[in-house]
């Protein structure tokens, strides 16, 4: 943990982005989510340094950049509103890469995999199942929505496949983070396509991402 400090500072920037954004002050808000999110990126890169398998590592990281490039993504649907629809799609696209990342750098230590990718589709039809009786979105976003969380949901299958078949420090702080930015994305898709938004439920998505992103680069420390 001799990272810590950039961890923390990822998740003070993280605080105070949403408090800006908060204020509607949405240029300074994207310029310190850009800064949180690049602190995650450090922090996973830092970690990655003591890693046995650099290929996982390299995964990881490219996942957390493209998380990271994402983040910002999303936020400049705020200052740039007219184009808002546009660019969060692309950022879910882009987020959509960094899982497969994720779910590329998991798959050569899973022993079932089959199995555990059979559980995820099923999971990822009843999650949709859910979500869709809550929300009212076009086509377009049905789409995206279905095949993203469709990579998040099998990431998060495979991960607990993996702890359920080798646990050990790193497959438990993996699947923690896993789990939460799983969570996270749903709590953004309702309150982003529900019928109202809540800031208290906008706080509560980033929060677990933030947490979820620092906990995969945390991961790492302990791939030995």
């Amino acid at each position: 943990m001799s990272h810590l400090p950039i961890a923390l500072l990822s998740l003070v920037l993280a605080a105070c982005f949403m408090y800006f954004e908060y204020k509607k002050e949405y240029r300074i808000a994207v310029m310190l989510k850009a800064l949180a999110s690049l602190a995650f990126i450090v922090f996973g890169i830092l970690s990655s340094a003591i890693s046995v398998d650099p290929l996982f590592a390299r995964r990881i990281i490219i996942g957390l950049m493209l998380g990271g490039i994402a983040d910002v993504l999303l936020n400049l649907r705020f200052v740039f509103p007219n184009s808002g629809k546009k660019i969060f799609l692309v950022g879910i696209l882009v987020f959509l890469s960094g899982h497969v990342l994720y779910l590329a750098a998991l798959l050569p230590y899973s022993t079932s995999l089959l199995l555990w990718l059979g559980i995820g589709v099923v999971l990822t039809i009843l999650v949709l199942i859910w979500i869709f009786s809550k929300i009212t979105v076009a086509m377009a976003f049905k789409i995206f929505g279905i095949v993203y969380i469709g990579a998040i949901m099998l990431m998060n299958s495979v991960a607990a496949g993996i702890l359920f078949s080798a646990p050990s420090k790193q497959s438990v702080v993996f699947f923690i983070g896993a789990l939460l930015f799983l969570i996270s994305d749903i709590v953004l898709i309702l309150n982003t396509f529900g019928p109202k938004q809540q800031q208290k439920l906008r706080v509560t998505n980033l929060s677990l991402y933030y947490v979820g992103q620092l906990l995969i680069g945390l991961s790492l420390q302990f791939l030995r």
